[in-house]
This record gives structure tokens, C-alpha cells and sequence, in this order.
């Protein structure tokens, strides 16, 4: 997974004035949590540009000025009712032998024989929630609806992998090909494919027979003088 540095520096105090005074300097008060006690730091809000408004999942490095490096998730994210600026950030720290549970977007790539027939593809679940090590997170879940035709469904067995778990039931449907007014039923259109060869065959035949038995019109035969 994909990574971004946040450059931040740690907070000497906490109280409301505090991360008031904070807010209104245009910076971000942060907390991270997961290690043997809370980090608590601030860092521009423009640095979280690319981490918040992105449909994207990152894993972050949190720099601090005193040299300190934190490897972390986002965990929560408040914003501002009115201005919907951010408010407040907690992170949770990660480890490399440790398995942290992360929500990764499904991405549907291909292109749908049920779609091509006037089908309508419905995501249903965007995004799955998996439990692995840091190593193993992936930027994203990747489902080929290549095959499905109209009215077929694609599980979360579709997507296992021995790289992680997915925390969803077996039977969670991902995404589904659903009919509409102008679909064609896959089925139908092939046998009616099929049936139509065979009827070309069959008329092209018989025009053949037909020409080969007819007879000749009998000749005139010569006028008497």
C-alpha cells in the first residue's frame, strides 16, 4: 500500500485555548494512538489533502520535528458542521508483525456481457473491511465482472486471498448485474443466434433443391407454313 509523510509537530499542550489557537493558525490537532501512550501533534491542513479527500487508502509516516517517525492509519476524522473543515484527526499506529484492520475500496474492472446486453451493473459493497499486516494491506480490492451476465451476483468468495482476511459475512454480495426494460436475456440471444444460422442453412438448402428439380419449360414447337 501506498504511503504518505505527514510533516507535524508535537503538542505541548492540549487544553481547549490551546487547539483553539491552533485551528485558527490553520493547523490540524492530531492524536495518535496503539503505542505505549498517545502522541499528541498538529501539522498543516493542507498536508492532509491528498490522505482525506481522495477515494483512496494510504498508510502514513508522521514525521515530527524532533526526528520521531510514526508508522499509522487514519482511524477518525472530524470536520466542522458549517465549514466542513477539519477539526480533528486520530491516528492509530501500525507495526510489522501486527495485523490492523483497514476498509479497502473494491475497484470493477472489465467489461459485462449482462451490461452489453442492456443489463445494469449495481455496486453494492465499495468498500470491504480486511484484517492483515501492514505488508500485505492492498491499495485495492480488484473485481473482474468480465463473465456475469444478466442476473448473476459476485460474492466475497470472488475476491479471498491468503494475503489477508475479509471481515464480511461469505454470502455479502460485492456487485450484480440487474435486467432492465431494454435488456436481452443472455440465453435467448444465443439460441436465437443458433436458430437463425440453422434457418439460413435450411432456406439455402431448399432454394438449391428447388432449382435443381424444376423442369425446363417445354419448347414451342415450330410454327407450319
Amino acid at each position: 500500500m501506498k504511503s504518505i509523510t505527514i510533516n507535524g509537530s508535537k503538542r505541548e499542550s492540549v487544553g481547549k485555548s490551546a487547539t483553539k489557537a491552533l485551528r485558527n493558525a490553520g493547523k490540524v490537532p492530531c492524536v495518535v494512538y496503539g503505542g505505549d501512550e498517545p502522541i499528541h501533534f498538529s501539522a498543516d491542513e493542507q498536508a492532509f489533502q491528498n490522505l482525506v479527500y481522495t477515494p483512496d487508502v494510504h498508510t502514513v509516516v508522521i514525521a515530527l520535528e524532533d526526528g520521531t517517525k510514526v508508522n499509522a492509519i487514519l482511524q477518525d476524522i472530524q470536520f466542522h458542521p458549517v465549514s466542513d473543515r477539519i477539526q480533528h484527526i486520530d491516528f492509530y499506529q501500525i507495526f510489522d508483525d501486527k495485523e490492523v484492520m483497514l476498509e479497502i475500496p473494491v475497484r470493477v474492472v472489465g467489461n459485462s456481457k449482462g451490461v452489453r446486453n442492456g443489463g445494469v451493473l449495481r455496486i453494492v459493497t465499495r468498500k470491504l473491511r480486511i484484517k492483515a499486516i501492514p505488508a500485505n494491506l492492498p491499495d485495492f480490492i480488484e473485481m473482474d465482472i468480465t463473465e456475469m451476465k444478466i442476473g448473476d451476483k459476485k460474492y466475497i468468495t470472488s475476491v479471498m486471498s491468503d494475503e489477508y482476511n475479509i471481515l464480511h459475512p461469505d454470502n455479502t454480495v460485492i456487485c450484480q448485474v440487474r435486467t432492465s426494460r431494454t435488456a436481452i436475456v443472455d440465453e435467448v440471444e444465443e439460441d436465437e443466434e443458433g436458430l437463425e444460422g440453422e434457418e439460413g442453412l435450411e432456406g439455402e438448402e431448399g432454394a438449391e433443391g428447388a432449382a435443381e428439380g424444376a423442369e425446363a419449360p417445354p419448347a414451342e414447337a415450330p410454327a407450319e407454313e
